[in-house]
């Protein structure tokens, strides 16, 4: 099997489930070394009070093909992700891939609720977890990332740049943290650009994630079920799909012309060849554009 990454190094900020584990293990499956981050442990779980765990997603990146290895984080702790760097250093002297996928923001919004009446201390919490956090990370791994040419950053978020100009994203705290993101990557690239690394930001579609699923009342295996009552959820798509697109980019030796752009999962299936795992290539961000803002009746024909 084909293992472009082999010897490459990556670090998944917030791989606990969701796109970030998507991403981890599709990054061992093209042969890399993947350090997953999270605060949900086999010992103990975060507030989100899931079952999923970092040591989980480690697993699943070995499984895959490649070296999975779990490191409790807290990135809000600046000493702490001091700490997760320099263990990187130390165990393989290089970091050619940095995903920054930090969230944590689920219980912490309320839908279409203005500033005034929004809790503050969610919200401000919020910001904190979904953008402060990535800085974090990136102003202590970016040195070990520079010091071999060619690394690759990966800012996650949620929604495109064109998407997220045009339309207002849930809330306040919402929309000011995924905008944030998309920021991040725009300015990282000029300053990594001409240091020979390549930074971008990057959103699935509507991920089928293990909490999506769960709202829905639905598994992986039957997820369809959910189309009675949310037609449009036809589009989703699997964690993995966006994972392909890190790979994809992460594999790239061209990749620095995407360097400080906003990418999306559907959009670089088109261009690098890659499906999700049922080989389909969904385009979520032009179907919602095209069919589910435009008020027309859910039907994915020619956007899978």
């Amino acid at each position: 099997m084909s293992a472009p990454l082999k010897g490459k190094v990556a670090l998944v900020a917030g791989a606990t489930r969701g796109a970030g584990r998507g991403m981890a293990v599709e990054l061992g499956a093209a042969g890399a070394t993947v350090y997953v981050t999270g605060r949900s442990t086999r010992a103990r779980r975060s507030e989100y009070d899931r079952p999923e765990t970092i040591e989980d997603t480690a697993d699943l990146v070995t499984e895959a093909g490649g070296q999975g290895i779990a490191v409790p984080t807290d990135h809000l702790d600046p000493a702490g992700v001091r700490a997760l760097v320099d263990r990187i250093a130390d165990e393989q002297g290089r970091l050619d891939v940095l995903v920054n996928d930090i969230w944590g923001g689920e219980k912490l919004f309320e839908w279409d609720t203005p500033l005034w009446e929004h809790d503050l201390d969610n919200g401000l919490h919020l910001l904190r977890l979904a953008v402060e956090t990535h800085a974090i990370t990136s102003h202590h791994a970016l040195p070990l990332l520079l010091r071999h040419p060619g690394g690759l950053v990966v800012e996650v978020t949620d929604g495109t740049a064109d998407y997220n100009g045009d339309n207002y994203r849930v809330n306040f705290f919402y929309d000011l943290a995924k905008a944030s993101v998309l920021r991040m990557a725009f300015s990282l690239g000029h300053e990594l650009g001409p240091r020979g690394a390549t930074a971008v930001a990057l959103t699935p579609g509507w991920l089928r994630s293990e909490i999506m699923l769960d709202a829905f009342g639905v598994r992986e295996e039957n997820w369809r079920d959910a189309l009675e009552k949310v037609p449009h959820f036809a589009i989703s798509e699997t964690p993995r799909y966006v994972g392909r697109a890190v790979a994809a980019l992460a594999a790239d030796p061209d990749r620095a012309r995407w360097n400080g752009q906003s990418l999306s999962s559907g959009g670089l299936a088109q261009t690098y060849g890659f499906t999700d795992l049922d080989g389909s290539r969904p385009d979520a961000w032009r179907y919602l554009v095209e069919v589910q803002d435009a008020g027309k009746p859910a039907d994915t024909t020619g956007y899978r």
